[in-house]
């Protein structure tokens, strides 16, 4: 059995929606954790057999898939843009509410019909589910890959539509884009690696138990 499991937790919006979900769970950081200004990324609890690591949210599922975290929380827009077969997704947290979602310039949309769509530049940091999702209606969508800043991407003229994350949509209004098709409702995930539940299913499975009642 190894001295510790590893939690890994998302950096951003979704850390401060989970952590009191972990302390319901009676699962409470190391002091170091809330300082804003610390550059650690892995941390204590207060229970000796688990730790916590703070990661980028995408970078969640692929600690967890290869066994470096044996738990995680992740966003099912990130479970879908990966399919790790090695992911179990056993507790919906009912935090992170959020869409995946398509949008355009408000002019465009105007006299825009995505009925006759047949090929799309796009630009996302979802490509594999962007492809997915216009494959399965006939369309080819030629995806961008962004990390960020997408909104930019039909102001400047890279491309004309984005599929990204939508929370209150104040930042498409911000840069004159409207939403025009939902991919996907989002919400975060506690994901659990299979052969760490196969391997460890008392331990795992108690962790697992814990945070299930506290989401409830």
């Amino acid at each position: 059995m190894p001295e510790v499991f590893v939690l890994a937790l998302p950096k951003g919006r979704i850390l401060k929606e989970v952590l009191p979900v972990l302390r319901k769970a009676g699962i409470e950081p190391e002091a170091e954790f809330a300082d804003e200004n610390s550059r650690a990324l892995r941390f204590r609890t207060n229970r000796p057999d688990l730790e916590i690591i703070r990661v980028r949210s995408f970078d969640v599922a692929t600690f967890v898939a290869f066994g470096a975290a044996q738990l995680g929380v992740a966003g099912n827009d990130v479970l879908l843009e990966f399919d790790y077969p090695e992911i179990y997704a056993p507790v919906d947290l009912n935090i992170g509410h959020c869409r995946l979602s398509v949008a355009e310039p408000a002019e465009l949309s105007a006299s825009d019909d995505p009925s006759r769509w047949s090929h799309i530049r796009v630009a996302t940091k979802y490509p594999n589910v962007t492809r997915a999702h216009f494959a399965a209606r006939g369309v080819q969508a030629e995806c961008i890959k962004l990390s960020g800043a997408m909104e930019l991407a039909p102001t400047l003229g890279l491309c004309r539509r984005i599929v990204d994350l939508v929370s209150s949509g104040a930042t498409l209004r911000a840069n004159n884009l409207v939403e025009i098709e939902k991919i996907a409702e989002v919400t975060s995930r506690l994901i659990v690696n299979r052969t760490a539940m196969k391997t460890f299913p008392r331990e795992i499975g108690g962790l697992v138990e814990d945070l299930r009642r506290a989401a409830a």
